[in-house]
């Protein structure tokens, strides 16, 4: 997800659909979690971009994920590693540590890590401009922190939450710490805020079903399919 021009939220597929040129402004990313399909895009960025860029760009996340990012992808074995390249005192690639809870200001943009329940260290994200906030769970399951931290935003507006499985396979939902649409209906309801909701990290042979599944299990609640770009104002 693209805030404005200059900041992305996750890393994953869609962001080889950006031309150079949008990718080569991108300053800051933040990452909810460690799995592939959320930082596949972010070395092959760095490394498609990194000519055309005067200073470093910047990863967010907790320690734990960067940790792995430094570990396992920039690690001189499965990718270069970034942040000392060209030279550990201009790098292509900075670490910035966020704990659940903390909010990073750029400009007039507000970001504050929230609390996700994954298989992995994860965080999800508020996303405030002042005017409203968006909030984006990343990759969750059951996660009563996580709700309480969203009932405490005024000014939200709109939910993006994950549901990955359908009702069929709530046990690998379960097992996997995702969310299936019975799942979701009774998180839903430690909802206190009025926001539009938005469905996303549906499994691609399984959209229909799961969806037809959320407008039966979450039909007061008006939920809408995330659709590929999509834009948000708020």
């Amino acid at each position: 997800m693209l805030l404005d021009h200059d900041i992305l939220i996750d890393a994953g597929t869609g962001v080889a659909d950006l031309p150079i040129a949008d990718l080569a402004v991108i300053d800051h990313v933040f990452l909810t979690h460690s799995h592939l399909d959320h930082i596949t895009s972010l070395p092959l960025m760095i490394d498609t971009v990194a000519d055309r860029r005067t200073r470093p760009l910047t990863v967010y996340s907790t320690p734990a994920v960067l940790a792995i990012l430094r570990n396992h992808i920039f690690n001189w074995a499965i990718w270069p590693d970034f942040s000392e390249v060209p030279s550990p005192e201009n790098p292509f690639l900075r670490y910035q540590n966020i704990a659940v809870g903390e909010t990073i200001a750029i400009d007039d943009r507000r970001i504050t890590a929230l609390p996700a329940e994954h298989t992995v260290p994860a965080v999800g994200y508020c996303l405030d401009s002042g005017a409203a906030s968006l909030v984006f769970s990343g990759d969750t399951g059951v996660c009563d922190p996580f709700w309480r931290m969203v009932n405490r935003i005024p000014n939200l507006r709109h939910l993006i939450i994950e549901c990955a499985f359908s009702n069929r396979e709530q046990r690998l939902a379960i097992v996997s710490k995702h969310l299936c649409p019975e799942m979701l209906a009774n998180e839903l309801q430690k909802l206190e805020r009025d926001c539009e909701i938005h469905i996303t990290h549906l499994k691609p042979g399984q959209i229909e079903l799961t969806m037809e599944e959320i407008e039966r299990c979450l039909g007061n609640f008006q939920p809408r399919m995330l659709q590929n770009n999509q834009v948000f104002e708020f």
